[in-house]
């Protein structure tokens, strides 16, 4: 397991506590979820069929506004594994720093891989790779300057996990264009990461290869029946990025107490320059709350954003110490 937020076992075993007695703000997944309602009795027990992955595929393009063939999967990771698939391999280059994942995946399947600082820099690979709005410092692009890649790269893969409440960054209407692939995650913006549910748009060939690699039941029955539900309520999506929208205000006026600099973040998390993130990290732990820090940059310490007000509440006693 390479280094990621939501590792909760670490954080018992050093500071103790049971799971629930944790406010888990290691990771990016809205705090608030999407209350899934009753699943019935069929979706846990029935096969998925064909007419019912058909219209989750449905729901998720018009949340994600494209008419571009779309492939549901476990999770966005899912779609990761199988990207080293798509074609023989070649010359990856990656805009880092970013989600650890990409580079040892593409590693492991003989990619030759380099990350670059700079979008420019992406120019010339068989397969690049932008997260966007990245993750974790939130540096973002817009659709046109991705879409001015195309002429030199041959395959660009845009990850938009965080892109749920940003939708102006999203290339999805683009993405039945040869050599674009974006790929979403359901779990992070609807609070349902354990549904373990993503999605993979592109053009006809590519989205055709990653349905194949993933077999006939790629996903379960209860992931169909809340994700149609979720992705066709535009009202809770609308309430929920203005609340993430003030809640991110009002995270960064309380860490200012603390003497740390917004580096930057997006909708469902900050990172803040701390003078020492360890130190911050275990002060937080004491009162079992859980963040991330990062061996490359021992300054850096993300949070997520609360959820309840009496999460709110105890993340500001510990700050206050």
């Amino acid at each position: 397991m390479r280094e990621h937020g939501g590792n909760l076992d670490l954080a018992q075993q050093r500071f103790g506590g049971r799971a629930e007695d944790w406010i888990d703000l290691s990771t990016g997944i809205n705090r608030l979820p999407y209350p899934v309602g009753e699943v019935s009795a069929r979706a846990w027990s029935a096969l998925p069929s064909r007419a019912e992955i058909d219209a989750l595929h449905q729901a998720a393009r018009g949340a994600y506004r494209t008419s571009a063939p779309v492939v549901a999967m476990g999770g966005a990771q899912a779609a990761i594994q199988l990207l080293p698939q798509l074609a023989a391999p070649g010359r990856a280059r990656i805009l880092a720093p970013t989600y650890n994942e990409y580079a040892g995946v593409l590693s492991a399947a003989g990619w030759d891989v380099e990350e670059v600082g700079e979008l420019d820099a992406l120019a010339g690979a068989d397969l690049a790779v932008v997260i966007n709005p990245n993750n974790p410092d939130g540096r973002c692009h817009m659709p046109k300057g991705l879409l001015a890649l195309l002429p030199r790269v041959r395959r660009l893969v845009v990850d938009e996990s965080f892109a749920d409440a940003a939708p102006q960054l999203s290339l999805a209407s683009e993405a039945d264009r040869p050599g674009v692939l974006v790929l979403r995650s359901f779990g992070k913006f609807y609070g349902l990461a354990g549904l373990r549910l993503g999605f993979a748009i592109g053009n006809a060939a590519d989205v055709a290869k990653l349905a194949a690699m993933s077999g006939p039941w790629p996903i379960s029955g209860a992931a169909i029946a809340i994700g149609c539900r979720a992705l066709r309520d535009d009202a809770w999506a609308e309430t929920t990025t203005a609340r993430l929208a003030r809640d991110c205000v009002r995270l960064d006026a309380m860490t200012q107490s603390q003497g740390w600099r917004l580096v930057g973040g997006t909708p469902l998390f900050r990172l803040y320059q701390t003078p020492d993130a360890l130190g911050a990290q275990e002060k937080l732990a004491r009162w079992q709350i859980w963040s991330r820090v990062f061996a490359r940059e021992p300054s850096w310490l993300r949070l997520g954003l609360p959820g309840s007000e009496s999460e709110w509440t105890r993340l500001a006693e510990a700050l206050a110490g």
